[in-house]
């Protein structure tokens, strides 16, 4: 009878997580809609379009725009062992800086966002 609990136990156990997980991945994985790369934390969407001569970050909550213009991002990108450390500013409907920087395939983008009092931590890697 003992064993039988336990089946039973395990078997909720296992069944349970499973919902859980599929649940964590109903959004589905966001696309870029700005040729650049998502991640989403928190079911908020970050898209960073990174180039040599400009960075780009765009808030999306289920694919609509959030509003920026109170918003600022810190980012700190890592290609090998250079370190670089920028400010993205409201431009229209994304944070944005000019300048020049060291973009390659493989650098990993580290942006401290600010939206009102939330601060959100989104990790990129280029492709």
């Amino acid at each position: 009878m003992k064993i039988q609990k336990i089946a039973i136990a395990l078997s909720l156990l296992i069944s349970t997580g499973g919902i859980a997980a599929g649940e964590s991945h109903s959004h589905g994985k966001a696309k870029p809609m700005h040729g650049g790369v998502v991640t989403e934390v928190k079911d908020i969407e970050y898209e960073l379009v990174a180039k040599s001569e400009f960075l780009q970050l765009y808030l999306r909550d289920h694919g609509n725009p959030i509003d920026v213009s109170k918003s600022s991002a810190k980012l700190t990108l890592l290609t090998g062992v250079d370190k670089q450390e920028v400010e993205l500013k409201p431009s229209g409907n994304k944070l944005e800086v000019n300048g020049a920087f060291k973009i390659t395939p493989n650098t990993k983008v580290v942006a401290i966002v600010m939206t009102g009092e939330k601060k959100i931590i989104a990790r990129f890697v280029l492709k």
